[in-house]
């Protein structure tokens, strides 16, 4: 177990020295779904990891500008559970760790659209930026990360990714590794202490500084009529003030003889300024999500200074559930229109869009609502998007008063109507106490399961309100303990008419707890083919302990 401990510490130890020798600012994306709760010699790999990561947090340079962000820590089967807990700023160590310490693993793998929020948060400034995301698991959110490494690394942003996975098999490697690849970054695969110490000890030692050489002699400098010979301008709408320092991108391609997309050039941003040789090249400029693109012809002896007119506008859009409420940083805004936009951001957003019809869907937990706005060239325009819902705060309870505070058990949030089969329409699930959902106005059931104990409660929701919600499961705690045994079945005291009793549980184990609704229950023991029984009256809000022999 010290041997698998100290290889996590290697892994995040990979991660400091890559951070070591690469300045700048890096944020780690680590994974918090629910497969990290799986075992590496007895103990979960979360536990692992968060061991490891407080170890290495103290060995870091205090100078070292470190972030974090998870994803699956919040809510389970949410694609959108990402978030970015302490962002890069030197000195960080201690609040990442605090963070990591208090983390619910959880829900799915969006590990894609997680790197992309992170590089997205790197690139505010031109610093060097990093991300090393830390995986137990592939991406379930359909996703391509190999296709967002060759997006990342064609945008010209000085951005590098390692991936580090974290007991992946070699076809689950391959589906991550070209994420770091198409990066110029790294992938560590580790299956065991010993591969991953190796893994490391090569990647984390330093490349020999090579030998000096001579300074070759200076080349001539070329005589230029010019200092530039392109200068192209954008504008949002014709007759408008020009963009100048927000962020626009210049792409610049070569044109084939045959009039045909050419070899990339260079990617430029903000106001560009250009001395090209003289020949054809088309220019796509971008800002937010409106482009356009315009051929153009340079010469030696001529200043050319094209305008690139986007006929766009700025959108300022604040998610809320209800009208008078604060801005949800974790509303999902999609932006869709029929020139084929299909954008998405979180929270606060601010974007450039094509002046035309824009088709705008707000996701606030499963409340959902479409608006249709409508841009002019150069305009902006701030609004709140409302989505008219309210928030249920789920708790659970063995008896009145005593609550269940652990993660065990399971909170499903169920249509009040049901169908003609008396089934209900379920909505989402989600584990443990005090879980929050936002819902539109209407009534609804709270399922909460833990074992063979099941209870529910209706509610209502009302939009811009809170209402807490208490399921009682009338249930206590079983504990059978039989040294030796093969298997335990617990079974309902009272037969049936035709002396049949019905099994509530069945494990292959000799030591048993289980939640369970107040009763008379019989305890089954199986010792190879030998049979051994005792009897248990679980009382509501108690435990009641078994031994059989």
């Amino acid at each position: 177990m010290k041997r698998k401990i100290l290889a996590a510490a290697l892994t995040l130890a990979m991660v400091g020295g890559v951070m070591a020798q690469e300045a700048g600012r890096s944020i780690i994306v680590l994974d918090a779904s629910g497969s990290m709760w799986g075992q590496i010699e007895g103990r979960a790999k979360l536990e692992i990891a968060r061991e490891a990561l407080g170890e290495v947090l103290q060995s870091l340079p205090p100078d070292t500008e470190l972030g974090l962000m998870a994803y699956g820590h919040r809510t389970k089967g949410e694609c959108t559970d990402i978030e970015l807990i302490v962002p890069p700023a030197a000195g960080t160590g201690p609040a990442i760790a605090e963070a990591a310490g208090k983390l619910q693993f959880l829900g799915k793998t969006p590990l894609s659209n997680a790197v992309r929020m992170a590089a997205g948060d790197l690139k505010s400034t031109e610093e060097k930026a990093t991300v090393i995301l830390i995986t137990d698991g592939i991406e379930t959110c359909n996703a391509d990360p190999c296709a967002l490494g060759a997006e990342l690394e064609a945008s010209g942003v000085d951005f590098t990714a390692h991936v580090v996975g974290f007991g992946l098999t070699a076809d689950e490697g391959k589906q991550v590794a070209c994420l770091a690849e198409n990066t110029g970054g790294q992938y560590i695969e580790a299956k065991d202490a010993g591969s991953l110490k190796d893994a490391l000890t090569t990647v984390v030692k330093a490349e020999p500084t090579p030998a000096p050489q001579p300074e070759p002699e200076p080349a001539p400098e070329p005589v230029q009529a010019l200092e530039y010979n392109l200068i192209p301008q954008l504008y949002l709408a014709e007759g408008g003030p020009e963009v100048l320092d927000q962020g626009q991108a210049w792409e610049v391609y070569t044109i084939a003889a045959n009039g045909d997309l050419g070899d990339y050039i260079s990617t430029e941003y903000n106001q560009y300024r250009a001395l090209l040789p003289a020949g054809k090249y088309r220019i796509r400029a971008k800002l937010g999500e409106a482009t356009l693109e315009q051929d153009i012809t340079v010469t030696d002896d001529a200043l050319l200074q094209p305008q690139f007119i986007l006929n766009a506008g700025t959108l300022i859009l604040h998610p809320k559930i209800a009208a008078d409420a604060e801005v949800d940083a974790s509303a999902s805004l999609n932006l869709t229109n029929a020139a084929g936009l299909d954008w998405t951001n979180y929270g606060n957003t601010t974007v450039v869009v094509p002046a035309m019809e824009t088709l705008i869907t707000l996701n606030i937990g499963q409340a959902t609502v479409t608006e249709t706005v409508t841009l002019k060239p150069g305009e902006t325009l701030e609004k709140d998007v409302v989505v008219g819902a309210g928030l249920a705060v789920v708790n659970a309870f063995y008896v009145d008063g005593l609550i269940m505070d652990t993660t065990q058990h399971s909170v499903e949030i169920l249509n009040a109507k049901q169908a003609l089969d008396g089934s209900r329409n379920s909505l989402t699930t989600s584990y443990g106490p005090a879980q929050e959902f936002t819902l539109p106005p209407g009534d609804y059931v709270a399922r909460v399961g833990q074992d063979i104990a099941l209870g529910e409660t209706p509610f209502t929701v009302k939009t811009g309100e809170r209402v807490d919600v208490q399921v009682v499961l009338n249930a206590g705690v079983l504990a059978v303990t039989a040294p030796g045994a093969n298997s335990i079945e617990v079974l309902d005291a009272k037969a049936d008419i035709n002396g049949n009793r019905t099994t509530r549980s069945f494990n292959y184990t000799d030591n048993l707890t289980l939640t369970a609704p107040g009763g008379d229950y019989v305890v089954l023991v199986m010792r190879g083919e030998v049979a051994s029984e005792a009897t248990a009256t679980v009382k509501p809000g108690e435990r009641t302990e078994v031994a059989v022999p």
